[in-house]
């Protein structure tokens, strides 16, 4: 837990530090020094203690673009008639994002300024400008325990062909699909319900993938025991199949996050 509240600190300090590098040129140091102090103050009032990275990323995606940030900033200042280092920066219109609401005002040499605080645009933005990008490399730094957990899955998958002897009355497969699945359900990147799906589907593949494709493949007519026999036949099969697409749904919910 507290490698996930690191990481996710780490992650508002990354936001914080875009802010104040899009200020330099534009604002005086005691400006950008006192704008970046604000902003840091208003992320962790939204986040209001939660620590894991998705509840991180959405409010840093709540307050947009930092060049977006900084140029409100000068506005606002400019506005109270307080002089900046550089001029305003004009965004072009395709970089224009969407209605944004303001923050409470705050106070300019003893007097409410005109558009003060941090505005944040209204509803749901790209979480494309929260963060470095979710890169491979960049995926396994901010998530190892997570990419760890979908690698022992797909290992799990990759087992089922060879049919490794059995740990005790246990096959191999499904011994190594319990440790990833141990390792996602400990994943704080993901919701419980996307971790259920994720971990549930080589289990729902195995027994009703099987028991479908098996009785399809023997018809109306065929008898338990060799419904029995088609159900083992293609339940490996099948396995791979749900373990793939669990895998999956588990990595785009990764990436959604980063």
């Amino acid at each position: 837990m507290r490698d996930v509240t690191e990481r996710a600190d780490q992650l508002v300090l990354n936001y914080v530090s875009r802010a104040a590098d899009a200020a330099h040129g534009v604002l005086r140091s005691d400006q950008r020094l006192a704008f970046a102090r604000r902003l840091r103050a208003r992320i962790e009032e939204e986040r209001r203690g939660r620590e894991s990275l998705r509840e991180t990323a959405k409010v840093l995606a709540g307050f947009g673009d930092p060049v977006a940030l900084v140029e409100r900033e000068a506005r606002r200042l400019a506005e109270a008639g307080v002089p900046t280092k550089g001029p305003v920066r004009e965004r072009p219109p395709t970089l224009e994002g969407p209605p944004t609401r303001e923050w409470p005002p705050t106070r300019v040499g003893g007097a409410v300024a005109r558009g003060a605080g941090v505005a944040r645009p209204a509803g749901v933005v790209q979480a494309a400008g929260v963060s470095r990008g979710a890169g491979g490399g960049t995926l396994v730094m901010e998530h190892p325990r997570e990419v760890a957990a979908l690698v022992v899955l797909v290992v799990a998958a990759l087992l089922v062909p060879f049919e490794p002897p059995s740990l005790a009355i246990f096959p191999v497969p499904l011994v190594v699909w319990a440790a990833g699945s141990v390792l996602v359900l400990f994943g704080e990147s993901w919701q419980m319900g996307e971790r259920i799906v994720g971990i549930g589907a080589p289990i729902v593949g195995y027994t009703a993938g099987g028991v479908i494709v098996g009785g399809l493949r023997v018809g109306a007519d065929a008898g338990l025991g060799e419904l029995v026999r088609q159900f083992f036949d293609v339940s490996g099969t099948m396995f791979m199949i749900g373990t793939v697409l669990g895998v999956v749904w588990l990595g785009y919910r990764l990436l959604v996050v980063s």
